[in-house]
């Protein structure tokens, strides 16, 4: 008995020892048991972050805990063979891990509505899991997840935080709060379809909007997301303007600073972004018809743009080819010639524009095609840059944590041919990523 207990519990001690999420042990056959004290990182020239001017050649220390130790000039850094990972990149720039505050990793592009009613939500995690690998292959170390099935993202969550699947930090909101028959809501079948497939967060009136967001929150949902105008891709045709009234888009934000957590909105039309804004809403997100008066509630209020401009254009090579409904290619045709026009506007006007690409509209993995489309639009390569880097990560609340390669901060890392900051599309062909101290193959 107690010969099949100790084999038992050695057979634990190997397994958690192996795991991913707080493995301090080298395991194989040829290193069996060696404590892993450090990893040592040779780049060839490093960005520290948007304001700071290329290095030379730099030492990169992180812990096994996967923060950054130290950081040296050159590559003198002794250490003990048996007690180190060495990375050569020696030939490379490295730069801060990237961040898209607007992804959607359960899903991919199609105009396939119906697939909701013979997809079961377990589907959306393998989905993920496929996703989660190519984000983090291009570059983002970080993504927040705009809109799930309820557990779906919080299972990709915790499957890449304690290093089960390959992926990058996952800020999950889980399902999006919508008014009934609104973008966001179950629409386009039979009434008791709809009813079926809905997701339980569509609310009416403040008092409702705020206990749904009582429920997210007790749910796991790390931000609040919200659909507070109409949609491009949604099956109901009722324009772009506001869904939520002022009073439960007050009441939506209020309750969720309440509980510490931000909020996002899916916003389109000018004067439901305006509403957003004057509730105390956290970022916009898409902000398509932003005009003035909407951009000075944004600035008045500190609410952040995140203007999603790889959305546009990856629903814009799907047009006309049969994939989406006649509903749906009307609302794209109308957005088309505002895409890039608030950011243009925002930067006028000193509204801070964050990175978001609402990818999942579009193949996951373009994620970076996105900052040139901001320079596009009339950002630097410098203002772009940190609207995925310094900018995103305050935005999350995490400037002291992410967005920049410091000692302290998490070593999410990524090594490109140039310095982005010459030129923004060596962000599209990244070499080598490491999130949270992991290197993802």
């Amino acid at each position: 008995m107690i010969t099949r207990l100790l084999a038992a519990l050695a057979m634990i001690a190997t397994a958690l020892m192996s795991s991913a999420n707080a493995r301090e042990y080298l395991t194989g056959p040829n290193a069996e048991g060696i404590i892993i004290r450090d990893t040592i990182i040779y780049a060839g020239s490093m960005l520290a972050d948007p304001d700071s001017k290329p290095t030379g050649p730099v030492t990169i220390i992180v812990t096994p805990s996967g923060k950054i130790e130290e950081i040296t000039a050159g590559f003198d850094y002794d250490a003990p063979d048996h007690d180190s990972i060495v990375i050569d990149l020696k030939t490379k720039t490295i730069v801060s891990g990237l961040i898209d505050l607007h992804v959607h990793l359960t899903g991919d592009p199609g105009g396939d509505f119906w697939k909701r009613t013979t997809e079961p939500a377990e589907w959306g995690v393998v989905v993920g899991a496929k996703n989660a690998l190519v984000t983090a292959r291009a570059g983002f170390t970080t993504v927040r997840e705009a809109g799930s099935s309820q557990y779906s993202a919080f299972s990709l969550r915790r499957g890449t935080a304690e290093g089960v699947i390959p992926g990058p930090r996952i800020v999950a909101a889980g399902p999006a709060l919508a008014i009934v028959g609104g973008h966001g809501d179950t629409t386009g079948f039979k009434e008791e379809v709809n009813e079926l497939l809905a997701s339980g967060y569509s609310c009416t009136g403040a008092n409702e909007c705020a206990q749904k967001v009582r429920k997210a929150s007790r749910a796991g949902s790390d931000i609040i997301k919200i659909t507070a105008t109409g949609g491009v891709l949604s099956q109901q045709g009722r324009g772009l303007e506001a869904h939520f009234t002022d009073a439960e888009m007050k009441s939506i934000a209020d309750t969720a600073h309440s509980l510490g957590l931000k909020v996002m909105a899916h916003a389109h039309g000018a004067r439901g972004i305006e509403a957003a804004a004057r509730a105390g809403i956290d970022t916009i997100d898409h902000g398509t018809f932003a005009d003035e008066a909407a951009l000075k509630v944004m600035k008045a209020n500190g609410s952040a743009l995140v203007p999603t401009l790889m959305a546009f254009k990856g629903v814009s090579e799907r047009l006309g080819k049969g994939i989406y409904t006649p509903v749906v290619e009307d609302k794209i045709r109308m957005t088309l010639g505002r895409v890039g026009k608030a950011v243009t506007m925002a930067k006028k006007m000193g509204v801070t524009v964050a990175f978001g690409t609402d990818a999942g509209v579009f193949n996951h993995g373009r994620n970076a095609e996105e900052f040139q489309l901001m320079v596009d639009a009339g950002l630097t390569a410098k203002e772009a840059f940190a609207s995925g880097t310094t900018v995103a990560a305050k935005v999350l609340g995490m400037d002291k944590q992410i967005g920049r390669i410091a000692v302290g901060y998490s070593a999410d890392m990524i090594a490109v041919d140039q310095n982005p900051l010459d030129n923004i599309r060596t962000l599209e062909n990244v070499d080598w990523v490491m999130v949270r101290g992991r290197v993802i193959d």
